[in-house]
């Protein structure tokens, strides 16, 4: 890989073709922005909230994102995206400080997450050939061992710029669900784009069904939720696989996370959903959509997925630049931080009560009836958990324990 890009040439692609952007540049380690002037005029806005439109050079700041604003930083993958890009450039010679954030978007280049697309694109090439993914699984796993050689390229190129720490693939998949293929770049007729995840260390073998069967009480719930799939695997009760909300066909919308959005570092836990549902009213200008959040807010602390961190909401912009919030994604059993959610309600992390879901929705001037109503559904689809874990052959003593911890709302 060539290292040490100077400057980038920053495009919007929703499906059609690139509109020009701006420029990144980097000097003494400083990383430079500026709005291309044809740009100005769309009055698109990309981040509003800390990189609204202006004119002239910005410095962008050194902080939280190594030197990026946080919609570039978006592009970039990170946990297991990050992993496989350090250990090529090992590979190569290279030590990972010594390349920029400039040099990982461009190996981002035009096969990112969204519609922001960076040349010169550095992107590793696409493979052609079909997928078989319990293969895939065991390269994975000789990756996380340490032992890598050659399938690197291939897992990288499988890669895009997806964020997270289990290991994923951007794959395109046919309607049948028979037929997978690479999928960061554009798909055959017939295909979609999707993504799939596999078991990381820490996983045991039934991670997939455990977010499988998250995804389908969330639905119950009420969620917006992507479709889901989980695939047969030969160790362990399934590949989870959902299919990707910033596609469809091949028009892209622009995504963009709350921790982007905000320039807030999601390793830090700080925030509490009352500012995620003023954040969704500000962007969104939609009380349907602070509705949709609300939501959210509801399954993730009943459902006690605890690792709800501003990377794990998204907004989405079509080329109009009309903002929604995204479909749920990340949802499963997770224990957050410290065995508090990372996200709190009204200032509480640990103990969180119906008063709490409550007081947060009324603050945000939703109605009683709707409040008391998202509950009341959220705890009929988690009442399903045992049904559906020994449906899709989740270990015993995982579904004991997260019975227990799901049952006491």
């Amino acid at each position: 890989m060539r290292t040490s890009i100077k400057e980038l040439k920053v495009g919007l692609n929703f499906g059609s073709e690139i509109q020009p952007v701006g420029r990144l540049a980097i000097r003494d380690g400083i990383i430079y922005f500026e709005y291309d002037n044809a740009f100005l005029e769309t009055n698109l806005e990309i981040s509003p909230l800390k990189f609204p439109l202006q004119r002239g050079v910005i410095e962008l700041p050194r902080t939280p994102f190594e030197g990026l604003a946080g919609v570039f930083n978006d592009s970039l993958p990170d946990g297991w995206g990050r992993l496989l890009f350090d250990r090529m450039l090992r590979a190569e010679g290279i030590l990972p400080n010594e390349v920029t954030a400039l040099d990982r978007l461009a190996y981002v280049g035009l096969n990112g997450m969204g519609a922001l697309v960076y040349e010169p694109d550095e992107s590793p090439k696409h493979y052609d050939e079909k997928i078989n993914l319990d293969v895939l699984a065991s390269q994975t796993e000789q990756v996380l061992e340490g032992e890598s050689g050659e399938v690197i390229n291939e897992l990288l190129a499988l890669n895009g710029s997806s964020a997270g720490a289990r290991p994923k693939a951007m794959i395109g998949l046919d309607s049948q669900r028979k037929n997978i293929s690479h999928g960061t770049g554009d798909l055959k007729d017939g295909f979609e784009h999707w993504i799939v995840k596999f078991p990381n260390t820490q996983d045991g073998n039934d991670s997939g069904a455990i977010e499988y069967i998250y995804s389908i009480m969330a639905e119950n719930a009420g969620l917006e939720m992507p479709a889901t799939h989980l695939f047969p695997s030969q160790k362990g009760s399934g590949y989870f696989a959902v299919k990707r909300f910033d596609r469809d066909k091949n028009k892209r919308f622009h995504m963009h996370t709350v921790s982007g959005l905000i320039h807030s570092n999601y390793r830090f836990p700080s925030h509490d959903y009352e500012d995620l549902l003023a954040l969704t009213s500000a962007i969104t200008k939609d009380i349907r959509e602070v509705e949709k959040m609300f939501r959210l807010a509801v399954f993730n602390v009943m459902a006690h997925n605890r690792d709800d961190h501003a990377k794990n909401f998204s907004f989405l912009m079509n080329e109009f630049g009309e903002w929604n919030l995204s479909p749920g994604y990340d949802l499963t059993f997770s224990n957050g931080p410290g065995g508090e959610q990372s996200t709190m309600v009204m200032g509480e992390g640990r103990n969180i009560s119906r008063k709490h879901l409550v007081k947060l929705g009324l603050e945000a001037k939703l109605s009683k009836a709707f409040i008391v109503e998202v509950i009341r559904q959220t705890s009929l689809a988690l009442e399903n958990w045992k049904n559906l874990a020994k449906e899709y052959d989740v270990n015993k003593e995982n579904i004991e324990m997260i019975e227990k911890r799901i049952s006491k709302f």
